[in-house]
């Protein structure tokens, strides 16, 4: 179901109950980019640390904006039956007051998600508006000073003119006399009815339902009264509650604390924490412990099938649609009647019928659908447990204990960031070392292009004719060895640290150096001296 700011606030009472009722929820979002070029450099390596990547993508998403919202709920409605809502947010930044955000586009991401036919002018046009808590700090602070204006021109030019409507209807209005102004969207409904407030003493203002504002003539001490009402629609509670927009979703997903799903969730969870909750901070343990308090279980489905389809013959898919179809086809799914049965609400039909790969909603429901045929695939097969009939969420919950909070770290020194503890290091092929002859004004782009067509490795320089490989696969590591044995130009070999490190040979050639030194000195401090 795609649901934009024109419909969300009538939805969040539904959608906070569905929350309170669920099982498990699952999630994808999709942005205007992912790893920014800029500054230089950047770019993710397998030479970073998770600490050292963190801090590269924390600047990435820093430039970029979250698009689409993918939610889908999974309710446990009985025994091993699951009724899945599953929603499509479209989001847009913020431009109530003083908030205004400024983003990046990704030109290949772009290009991507319009291929897969994501909607730019549902996002644009009736984007969700949300802010995290230090801009809302920031509104109550202009709320509470009274220092307000419209940034977005749209909503500037939408002031001056119902300024000017009114104006022109008060010379000749009577006391109690009412107009309405007509057309506003949103959070318009709000900034008209602030503006006006404060520029004209003796107005009052509704809301009249819909996108209408009705605007009465009163007496001063009428207006006194008024504006003491418990019942005044501008109060600082619906106000930041309506420019809190999504958030308040957000807000409800945390309070729910149900096991949250994703598929290579890593980006989506720096996301939630800079867009809805605070700015990322520049500490990569803070970010952990942050994101284990708003959400206590994470189930990250890319960490979990990387490590079954070790143990499983399946076909070697990659993307999360492929996963879905292999653990659906007939010949690896277990027709048992304790197979999970998963059902699309009747509102949210459409992805039973068509696939949508790459669209938000969709995907997170494949998330959801996917964790639950592993957990059954992995609680049949265990030879330890024996299940029985209609199995509760809980069981299957038992089977995936040692995959919790386990979320797959896409380039780099560990297999997965541990949310709950410490990331384990994982197994990688060994580095490799260049000696470039012959060839000048080699670079590490050079050294990629001309490796690229054997095999894939992330290239660093260490000297002015050398350069460290290192890639993802060990069968890359020995292409390399193999092919490049009798290059006359480049010279692969495994990498020495005592040998090839910068740091080790400076420090060998400062001792040689500084030995050749006291050697000198003891032969001609130490030599016999004669007197005449």
């Amino acid at each position: 179901m795609e649901v934009g700011a024109a419909g969300f606030e009538r939805r969040l009472p539904r959608l906070r109950g569905r929350l309170r009722r669920a099982a498990f929820l699952g999630l994808d979002m999709e942005f205007t980019g992912l790893h920014s070029a800029f500054p230089q450099n950047n770019r993710p390596s397998l030479f970073d640390s998770p600490a050292e990547w963190y801090l590269k993508a924390r600047q990435s998403v820093q430039r970029f904006t979250v698009s689409q919202f993918g939610l889908a709920i999974f309710s446990n409605e009985n025994s091993n039956k699951y009724v899945v809502h599953s929603y499509n947010f479209f989001l847009f930044p913020s431009t109530f007051g003083v908030t205004d955000a400024e983003f990046t586009l990704s030109a290949s991401s772009i290009q991507f998600l319009s291929h897969y036919g994501f909607d730019y002018n549902k996002f644009l046009k009736d984007g969700i508006p949300y802010m995290n808590e230090l801009q809302e700090k920031n509104l109550i602070q202009h709320l509470l000073a009274g220092s307000w204006k419209a940034c977005s021109a749209l909503d500037r030019d939408r002031m001056k003119k119902a300024i000017d409507e009114v104006t022109r209807w008060i010379a000749a209005a009577e006391e109690e006399e009412t107009m309405i102004l007509q057309d506003l969207s949103g959070i318009q409904m709000f900034e008209v009815q602030l503006v006006l407030r404060r520029a004209l003493q003796n107005v009052w203002t509704q809301p009249l339902g819909g996108n209408e504002v009705i605007v009465k003539k009163v007496s001063p001490h009428h207006r006194r009264l008024l504006e003491n009402s418990s019942h005044d629609s501008c109060q600082k509670e619906l106000i930041l509650m309506s420019a809190r927009g999504f958030t308040n979703l957000f807000q409800a997903l945390v309070k729910a604390k149900k096991p949250l799903v994703g598929h290579n969730m890593l980006m989506d969870l720096l996301h939630l924490h800079d867009k809805f909750y605070k700015p990322l901070p520049e500490s990569y343990e803070e970010f952990k412990r942050n994101i284990h308090s708003l959400f206590p279980v994470l189930i990250d489905t890319k960490t979990v099938t990387k490590s079954i389809w070790k143990k499983y013959p399946f076909p070697r898919v990659s993307n999360l649609l492929e996963v879905y179809e292999v653990l659906c086809s007939s010949d690896l799914n277990h027709t048992d009647s304790s197979c999970p049965v998963i059902v699309l609400a009747s509102d949210c039909s459409r992805y039973a019928e068509k696939k949508s790969p790459h669209e938000a909603g969709y995907d997170a429901f494949l998330c959801g659908s996917v964790l639950l045929k592993v957990a059954h695939l992995l609680l049949y097969t265990s030879t330890d447990v024996t299940a029985e009939a209609d199995p509760s969420f809980s069981e299957y919950l038992s089977t995936l204990v040692k995959y919790l909070n386990k979320v797959h770290f896409i380039r780099g020194g560990v297999s997965s960031i541990n949310f709950s503890g410490v990331d384990a290091p994982c197994r990688r092929p060994p580095l490799l070392v260049v000696h470039v002859q012959g060839w000048r004004g080699m670079n590490e782009r050079h050294i990629y292009q001309e490796l690229k067509a054997l095999c894939r490795f992330d290239v660093k320089r260490i000297s002015e004719n050398q350069f460290i490989l290192l890639s993802s696969k060990f069968k890359h590591a020995r292409l390399a060895l193999q092919d490049y044995k009798d290059h006359p130009n480049l010279q692969i070999s495994l990498y020495r640290h005592w040998r090839h490190s910068p740091h080790v040979n400076c420090l060998l050639q400062v001792s040689s150096i500084v030995a050749l030194w006291s050697l000198l000195a003891f032969v001609l401090g130490g030599a016999p001296c004669y007197s005449v």
